[in-house]
């Protein structure tokens, strides 16, 4: 009996290493693939679904298969706008209608849904399978955004979902193989509400704000979703609302340079010299030396119309 137990745990263990070298086969066969062709070369999809079989879980195998799809879900055409800047982008070519007026185009990413559908499903057997890995929530936020274009209501729901599972996480975070430190998360997060401010529709501003106002909430010491929000009133041209926002940033940060120069701007546009003043000042006091130039020059114009 003793010999029949020892020769099926040989056996088991015969088994477990041609998996792992079968699946290692796999992994060296896509990568020379990939380095050739691209995520979505030919015959990338047979490799995939052959390591799958061999490695269901396999981390690499998985981020493989939503490269793949959402890669292959994407083709491009070329739009044309009247907006000097459309999704953030500058145009590739300008031209006169008949009444001559501009027209620019852009060439945007275009997704077939079913194949982004599928991405998406991938990107979820990810996060499933890696739970604590935050740079895959982001692969599928980033993905959001690239589909929603100006758009981007469900790129902000996942943001903001996530922003909330965060507050009550006990661990933190794994980014690319290590532990992010407390400050990560924020600091990502405003990356995201830059992009939603790039992107210039009326509807990524909103996102713009609404994400800002819920990283400010939990984080109420970081002061760039406060200034977010001042800039997100500056855009609408409620200048005495950002205004409001700017001050609380200045009485935390004094230095803060993009509230200052801001509201300048905010000033200016209300046509309030005494305010105006008040913020050149500051922009004297901490500005660069060509802010300090400029805040001068400034200051020297408005005192000479006294």
């Amino acid at each position: 009996m003793n010999k029949l137990l020892l020769a099926a745990f040989l056996l088991l263990l015969h088994v477990g290493a041609y998996a792992q070298t079968e699946s290692e086969r796999y992994e060296q066969r896509y990568d020379l693939l990939v380095a050739k062709l691209g995520p979505a070369g030919i015959g990338i999809e047979t490799v995939l679904n052959n390591w799958e079989k061999a490695d269901s879980t396999n981390q690499k195998m998985l981020l493989g298969k939503f490269s793949y799809l959402f890669t292959k879900a994407q083709s491009t055409e070329v739009v044309s706008r009247s907006e000097r800047k459309y999704l953030g982008m500058d145009p590739i070519l300008s031209l006169k209608d008949s009444l001559g007026n501009d027209v620019y185009y852009y060439q945007v990413n275009v997704f077939d849904d079913e194949l982004y559908g599928q991405a998406m499903k991938a990107a979820d057997r990810l996060m499933d399978a890696w739970a604590d890995r935050l740079d895959y929530r982001f692969l599928k936020a980033n993905a959001y955004i690239a589909y929603e274009k100006e758009s981007p209501y469900m790129a902000l729901a996942y943001l903001k979902s996530l922003v909330e599972e965060n507050a009550g996480r006990k661990s933190p975070w794994i980014y690319e193989d290590a532990q992010a430190d407390r400050e990560f998360f924020p600091e990502a997060l405003q990356e995201y509400c830059y992009s939603f401010y790039t992107i210039g529709s009326d509807e990524s501003y909103e996102a713009f704000f609404e994400l800002s106002q819920l990283m400010a909430r939990y984080f109420p010491d970081n002061m760039d979703f406060v200034s977010n929000m001042g800039t997100y009133y500056l855009v609408c041209k409620d200048y005495k609302q950002a205004l409001k926002y700017y001050d609380k940033v200045l009485k935390k940060k004094p230095s803060d340079m993009t509230a200052i120069q801001n509201a300048v701007v905010a000033c200016r546009r209300m046509q309030n010299v005494k305010s105006e003043r008040k913020y050149l000042a500051l922009m004297a006091e901490y500005g660069s030396e060509k802010d300090k130039m400029l805040a001068k020059g400034r200051l020297d114009a408005l005192n000479a119309k006294k």
